[in-house]
């Protein structure tokens, strides 16, 4: 039997529409920059802003840290407070955060990184939390991209475990991400099926969910699902627990799949999302995550044309028109 929707927020979902998620390092011109008074985000983003917020029905930013001091909201406040001087303030605004490290094998107090997660809530009233389900770091060290959890049935207990943790530690809603698989940029260790591993930590951790589209390519790719394969086995994934899609650039070079974050999203990207929006019942919306975009927040010319096929599949969607998207 399915399993029903986590118990502390189950309700059918009002669809917000397309969003948009992005990283914002320190000292990238697409981030945000060191100031004597605390930070801003770059004229770039502030540009990008303004120019493309009346496409998007909220927004998310992933945590970067700026620098290895002890973690503390007040030396992010000024700069995040710019941020959102400059959207809409009536849109939801959720937080993508990159320390909850919720797939590692070690054991370590996550209560900092909440407290810390907590009292940006307090202050920016998170729609909801969100993670890839990875190993983020190792020994307190990093790493470059996040691995994927260790499949097996040991690495499965204690991913769910950290789940469960943060979910009771986190005053808003945690979204856990479905990983990436992407070959050459990872490496998996255990056997275990993605999509069921995926479905019954959801299960059992009570937690919401969130489909990154191109992290489930990368798992089909890897698997030697493509072309019309990449729809099969996705019935075992926890659909009905799904709040978010995710689509970011990503590209196929000598047939392996790479999720590059460039803005550039592949067609199989428009395809899966029209094949899942009908099958996620508690979806709340479908997020462009990373744009890429020039000085003048203009997207980039080999972004655009796909980027506009999705914004009229989700319009059709969010109208609720799901049969159309599909």
């Amino acid at each position: 039997m399915t399993a029903a929707a986590p118990s502390q927020t189950a309700h059918r979902a009002t669809r917000l529409g397309l969003g948009v998620g992005m990283d914002l390092p320190w000292g990238e011109r697409i981030g945000f920059t060191h100031t004597s008074d605390g930070g801003d985000v770059t004229p770039r983003v502030r540009s990008f802003l303004r120019r493309h917020q009346e496409h998007f029905g909220y927004s998310f930013f992933a945590f970067q840290p700026r620098n290895r001091a002890r973690l503390r909201a007040v030396d992010y406040v000024p700069a995040y407070d710019r941020l959102y001087d400059s959207m809409p303030a009536e849109r939801p605004r959720a937080f993508h955060q990159t320390l909850l490290n919720m797939g590692t094998p070690e054991t370590y107090d996550r209560r900092p990184v909440a407290d810390f997660t907590n009292e940006l809530h307090a202050r920016y009233g998170f729609s909801w939390v969100v993670e890839d389900l990875g190993i983020w770091s190792l020994r307190g060290r990093p790493l470059p991209y996040p691995l994927p959890p260790v499949m097996t049935e040991q690495g499965l207990e204690r991913a769910t475990s950290n789940a469960r943790e943060a979910r009771e530690l986190l005053d808003p809603e945690l979204h856990v991400e479905f990983p990436g698989f992407t070959e050459g940029g990872s490496f998996v260790l255990g056997g275990l099926d993605a999509f069921d591993y995926f479905r019954r930590l959801a299960d059992d951790a009570d937690v919401w969910v969130t489909l990154d589209v191109g992290h489930l390519l990368s798992y089909q790719w890897l698997r030697g699902r493509t072309g019309s394969a990449m729809y099969e086995g996705l019935e075992a994934l926890p659909l009905e627990r799904c709040r978010e899609l995710h689509l970011s650039g990503c590209q196929i070079v000598r047939g392996k799949f790479r999720d590059l974050h460039h803005g550039v999203l592949l067609d199989e990207q428009i395809d899966l999302t029209r094949h899942l929006l009908p099958r996620c019942p508690n979806l709340l919306g479908v997020t462009y995550e990373d744009p890429v975009y020039n000085e003048d927040g203009e997207l980039t010319p080999k972004s655009r044309p796909n980027y506009e096929r999705l914004r009229a599949v989700v319009a059709r969607w969010t109208a609720g028109a799901a049969g159309d998207a599909a």
